[in-house]
């Protein structure tokens, strides 16, 4: 199971000084942030896109991910939203592979709508039309990154003959892509479709909620033939805040949560932690939270904390990353791991989807599960098994 933090990068007065950071100040802190979660041992960065203040997170996140490919070594670098509606997915196909490239494969991507509705028509696109642009950016970007060359037309961009996107993904397999979604059941479906992941950011839903998306995505992979619902991959977000004695947790990010821009001046503290995912207080709180998640999601494959919002100083997310690394992810490992069943897969990497596409079992889209070369090739191993 992989680990990890995710940034939206947002630029929010510390409501306890008054002060807030520059974009420049903001951003440094963004790569120190970084650094820290491969010092601490945690799997995954990730950052949204955004094209708007208050958010300094990239338009275009592989500027930043390709940085820290550069200063990282182990680091999974991966979006939190790639907004794959306003985003031509050609741009996609040829930003990502670079970066793929540089990094030496440890990237992949969560397609997402974002929640800014002017960004559609900044970009020429209707927000009406939101779910079909996914659906229809989506299917061109696979193609893109699997056929050599592609005629392709669709209702929302210029049509394509003979394209080919360049560079081609590393070792011929293309960053893995989970599809991320709170509230729309396209998304799960779409993600199903395609054998693909499913990350659920269920950090402003309730239990029931979170378990209502996941299992319809489950069902239907399982429908589409990629596995057993069980073996569908799952993440989830999360949130916290942690100090040694909760009534400190709980006094010292009050301030933060009340002037939240996302969710400030909405819901108390108190309510907010009972109905969702937010966890403030000490690090064995947060170890059994997090733990309960199972309960309603099943075993997943990717968990995600949002630490770094709402004004937080750069000092105190530094600390909330070394209590993660330190004495709240080693035990979630350990737990998670004595849990899973031996069926359920691991979390995707880029050496275990070359294994996948070597064995000739990558996913086909909406129905089997193998490609025909790729059962053929099972077929041979099953025979020579037998003789």
């Amino acid at each position: 199971m992989q680990f990890g933090i995710f940034t939206i990068g947002d630029v929010t007065p510390d409501p306890t000084t008054g002060r807030a950071p520059t974009e420049h100040e903001r951003i440094q802190a963004t790569v120190a942030i970084a650094r820290k979660a491969e010092e601490v041992g945690l799997d995954v960065f990730a950052t949204g896109q955004h094209h708007n203040p208050p958010f300094v997170a990239p338009g275009n996140p592989p500027t930043l991910l390709s940085y820290l490919a550069a200063v990282t070594e182990k680091l999974i670098l991966s979006t939190a939203t790639t907004l794959i509606t306003t985003t031509d997915p050609v741009r996609i196909a040829e930003d990502y592979a670079y970066l793929q490239h540089l990094a030496g494969g440890r990237v992949d991507l969560t397609m997402g709508r974002g929640n800014t509705g002017p960004v559609y028509p900044w970009f020429g696109k209707d927000i009406r039309q939101g779910i079909p642009l996914a659906v229809e950016h989506y299917n061109l970007l696979h193609r893109l990154w699997r056929e050599d060359i592609v005629d392709w037309q669709g209702r929302f961009r210029t049509a394509l003959q003979g394209f080919t996107s360049t560079p081609r993904p590393l070792d011929d397999v293309p960053p893995f892509v989970w599809h991320g979604s709170i509230r729309s059941p396209e998304i799960p479906e779409q993600a199903a479709y395609y054998g693909d992941g499913f990350f659920h950011n269920n950090i402003f839903w309730p239990a029931e909620h979170t378990r209502q998306m996941v299992d319809y995505y489950r069902q239907r992979f399982e429908h589409y033939g990629h596995g057993s619902s069980d073996q569908a991959i799952v993440g989830l977000g999360g949130q916290v805040f942690m100090r040694r004695n909760s009534q400190d947790a709980v006094r010292e990010f009050r301030p933060y949560f009340d002037n939240a821009p996302v969710y400030g001046h909405g819901p108390s503290l108190e309510d907010f932690t009972a109905q969702t995912p937010l966890t403030v207080g000490t690090p064995e709180q947060v170890i059994e939270k997090t733990l309960s998640f199972r309960d309603y999601a099943g075993d997943y494959q990717r968990q995600l904390f949002l630490i770094d919002h709402a004004g937080l100083p750069l000092k105190t997310v530094l600390e909330q990353i070394d209590l993660l690394g330190e004495e709240v992810v080693p035990v979630l490992r350990r737990e998670f791991a004595a849990l899973k069943p031996a069926h359920v897969p691991e979390a995707p990497t880029h050496a275990s989807l070359v294994a996948r596409h070597r064995a000739g079992q990558d996913p086909v889209p909406g129905g089997t599960e193998f490609s025909p070369a790729g059962r053929a090739r099972a077929a041979q191993a099953t025979e020579g098994a037998r003789r």
